[in-house]
């Protein structure tokens, strides 16, 4: 008699012995028949790879790493296969693979789990970083002759750091050792060159290198520095500005393993580089870095992830630091390489603070008030003597922003409530979001009709400085107008941050005007952003031994523009990432951003979230060109507790993608957060 308590297991092993063997359908490749393929659908519940059977047809071209076409919920959609297996973990049937789209592998096993842990870390889905890594096909290109490589023998291996830390840090690159650094250049720094003899020690070992830079000025100088370093054919440009064909062209070269070094901006810091051995950064500050769309990954952390996926060595290098950068040497991660004082203040040009002093004090009690002082004007005027004077001016356009002569209240469109500017001395006063000519303003406080302007843009700037200097030629750059370089010869350069065009030789003397204004942003990154911007305009100035001079207009007291004329970025990095520590501010912690209207963020509050975890929110964000901006709610939790936090948003997502809800837009430690 069988016991009651063993039915259980008689059932299920009787279940076992009944079950039909699964047997391959017919007309499936023979060896690995199931293809896991990541299909292209934004959707979060749906983030994951998905089953297919691979057609014995497609058995050669359907490799892990080439484009497919699946059916997928009615409809043909896009893929990329992963991997191939020799049996599914799904119960049901298989569909079968569409079309291998083509054999190229455009998607190597490495960029994949880099995809994946980005998506993770940021809180986002493959599909939606899988985009930023692998560009859009180019069938006429795919299909070309390689071209014959012209790259000839790298040449021997070229010291260029300055830094005694730094030569050792080249030396153990050599040695393919995979060692971390944090460089923060002085002036008289030749970056381009330095990066590219790192770049040499990795690719004399047989190894890649991954270089990403802000914008494509600095591809340009980077990629004629590594033209000469490297030599001809031992690189590749990758940015999304090259165009479909050409930046197809470059990421197959590095795919095929053509060419194992790039240099780029976003674009560049996902490529497939074999055997990689170095990834590296210029000016890691710039939000120029950030991405952005969804997920909003910034490259740092994408070249960081990829460093220690890969373990190879990494290169954070600026003029400047960041809090990020200066963590990581705090932490043990990475070592710092800089000058010690001493040669510090030689390689960077003096600075001071118009205004400052008892002398210009004595001359001009206003000085301090001033927007341009008598002492900084002297400055400017000796220095045209010798060369160009570089003059930085936080806002373009001519008068950005108006208000009321009598009262100061600002200047407001009628029509719209938009702050009202003047975009040239020959036009109206006008809305800045409507463009409504406002010809008969007057204010609604007092009823005044003269208009004064407390914020002054680059071109009214360079009008007064016209009149101040009347037989000096003056230039203006921005961002509409960008020059990247100017002679020698005596002239005034207005620009504004970030468009400073370089001067041959270096410019005599900079002028940093309005600095008040950088400083006054209601964000997290205020101080950190100004010093950036302030640092690397003096970059363009001569070192002091050679008489560069750089005058800051703004409070003496202030840490940031102190850090400056001190020429001391790390020490200023090391107090701002201490402020950040007691405040409980990114790198101390981790902090997602989650926007949305303030109906989808209020059930949020009881939300289990990771613990220790701290909610601040919501609140409602500033109008955007009178506009309702929704609210901003802020998950702050321990840094060791980001994997958490980022699942937990990540399961948020699904949830609200399962039951067609609005996506909320996330983002984790956000490069810029407003107060």
């Amino acid at each position: 008699m069988v016991s009651t308590n063993d039915v259980p297991e008689q059932l299920a092993l009787l279940r076992t012995r009944v079950r039909p063997t699964k047997v391959a359908p017919t007309g499936v490749a023979a060896s690995l028949p199931v293809a896991r393929v990541a299909v292209d659908v934004p959707l979060a519940h749906l983030d994951r790879p998905f089953d297919y059977l691979v057609p014995e047809a497609m058995d050669a071209d359907a490799r892990p790493g080439t484009r497919v076409t699946v059916r997928f919920a009615g409809r043909q959609v896009s893929g990329l296969v992963l991997e191939r297996v020799g049996a599914s973990e799904h119960e049901g049937s298989l569909g079968r693979l569409a079309r291998a789209v083509s054999p190229e592998v455009v998607l190597r096993p490495d960029v994949a789990r880099l995809v994946r842990q980005v998506a993770d870390r940021c809180a986002g889905t493959f599909s939606d970083v899988v985009r930023l890594a692998v560009p859009p096909r180019h069938a006429r290109v795919e299909g070309r002759e390689p071209k014959p490589s012209v790259a000839g023998p790298l040449p021997p291996a070229q010291p260029r750091f300055a830094e005694p830390d730094g030569q050792r840090w080249v030396d153990a690159l050599a040695e393919g050792r995979p060692v971390r650094a944090v460089w923060s250049a002085p002036a008289t720094a030749d970056v381009p060159r330095t990066v590219a003899a790192s770049v040499l020690a990795v690719l004399r070992r047989g190894r890649g290198a991954v270089v990403c830079v802000p914008d494509a000025h600095d591809v340009a100088r980077f990629d004629t520095a590594f033209t000469d370093v490297l030599g001809p054919g031992q690189h590749v440009v990758l940015t999304a500005d090259l165009g479909p064909s050409a930046r197809y062209a470059a990421f197959l070269a590095l795919a095929r393993g053509q060419v194992r070094a790039v240099v780029g901006t976003r674009a560049a810091a996902f490529a497939p580089v074999h055997d990689l051995g170095l990834v590296a950064i210029w000016d890691d500050g710039d939000d120029l870095h950030a991405e952005p769309r969804a997920p909003y990954p910034h490259v740092r952390e994408v070249l960081l992830t990829r460093a220690a996926d890969a373990g190879c060595a990494a290169l954070l290098a600026a003029h400047a630091r960041t809090c990020e950068a200066q963590h990581l040497v705090d932490s043990g991660w990475a070592v710092s390489i800089e000058l010690d004082a001493t040669a510090r203040r030689t390689a960077w040009p003096r600075g001071q603070v118009g205004g400052s002093d008892d002398r210009a004090l004595a001359r001009d009690a206003a000085a301090q008030a001033a927007r341009l002082p008598v002492d900084a004007l002297q400055v400017v005027r000796a220095a045209l003597e010798h060369g160009p004077v570089l003059v930085q001016v936080p806002r373009a356009g001519y008068r950005t922003a108006l208000s009321c002569q009598r009262c100061h209240e600002p200047a407001r469109c009628e029509r719209c409530q938009g702050p009202l500017g003047q975009s040239s001395p020959d036009t109206a006063p006008a809305c800045r979001w409507c463009g409504t000519v406002a010809e008969q303003w007057r204010c609604r406080e007092c009823g005044g009709a003269r208009l004064r302007a407390p914020v002054v843009g680059r071109g009214r700037t360079a009008e007064e400085l016209g009149r101040a200097f009347p037989s000096v030629p003056v230039v203006g750059a921005s961002g509409e107008t960008r020059t990247t370089r100017v002679d020698g010869t005596p002239r005034l350069v207005v620009a504004t941050p970030g468009a400073e065009p370089h001067a041959d030789g270096g410019y005599a003397a900079a002028l940093l005007m309005d600095t008040w204004l950088l400083l006054a942003r209601p964000d997290l990154r205020t101080a950190e952003e100004s010093v950036r911007r302030w640092l690397n305009a003096s970059a363009l100035v001569r070192p002091a031994g050679e008489g560069g001079r750089v005058v800051l207009v703004g409070d003496p007291a202030d840490p940031a523009i102190q850090a400056v004329v001190r020429a001391d970025p790390v020490g200023f990095a090391r107090r701002e990432l201490a402020d950040r520590q007691v405040a409980h501010f990114p790198p101390a912690v981790r902090l997602a951003s989650i926007e949305a209207p303030l109906d989808e963020l209020l059930p949020l509050l009881d939300r289990p979230w990771p613990q220790p975890c701290e909610l601040l929110g919501p609140v409602a964000l500033p109008e955007q060109r009178g506009e309702d901006a929704g609210s901003r709610l802020v998950v702050r939790v321990p840094r060791h507790r980001g994997p958490a936090l980022a699942a937990a948003l990540r399961e948020l997502q699904a949830g609200r993608s399962l039951r067609k809800e609005p996506t909320l837009r996330v983002r984790v430690d956000p490069q810029s957060l407003s107060f």
